[in-house]
């Protein structure tokens, strides 16, 4: 998945994404959500979701020309170190999974929480990979690297 610009990683995501919008919340011979935390499940749902969201829409404009939905940057591209940039390297990945543990907990969905977790180790993997493009390109991500965090703040 390393040729070109990054469409089968793109692809993948695609799939994962739309995974985790269809699939039930339930499936036969899981367990269930327990309903004594469906209350608390919706309400950190709703506030982790949206602050995933926020992440996005930050994380696009602090972008700005250098967004593409591939992760080999542009060839006209600058390395973005500012806002939410200098907080962790990848906030639109963080935003995403932020999102869809949102989802996952809106919804009480175990199989979508378990989806999550696979969405995660995923962007690790892709960020990887975009760290090797992003390297090549900038003589400077090397420091940039070694200073700001992967993907949770001040921890990973």
């Amino acid at each position: 998945m390393n040729r070109g610009r990054g469409e089968g990683w793109v692809i993948l995501q695609i799939v994962l994404l739309a995974a985790m919008v269809v699939i039930p919340p339930r499936i036969g011979g899981l367990p269930a959500w327990p309903d004594a935390l469906y209350g608390l499940s919706v309400v950190a749902g709703l506030i982790i979701g949206l602050i995933g969201l926020l992440f996005v829409g930050l994380s696009t404009l602090n972008l700005g020309a250098n967004l593409t939905i591939f992760p080999r940057p542009k060839e006209t591209g600058t390395l973005t170190q500012h806002g939410l940039y200098g907080l962790v390297r990848h906030p639109i990945y963080a935003g995403v999974l932020m999102g869809a543990l949102g989802w996952s907990l809106l919804r009480a969905s175990l199989p979508a929480l378990a989806l999550t977790v696979i969405l995660g180790l995923f962007f690790d993997r892709k960020a990887a990979q975009e760290e090797i493009w992003l390297a090549e390109k900038y003589p400077d991500y090397a420091e940039y690297r070694r200073r700001v965090r992967k993907l949770i703040p001040w921890l990973y």
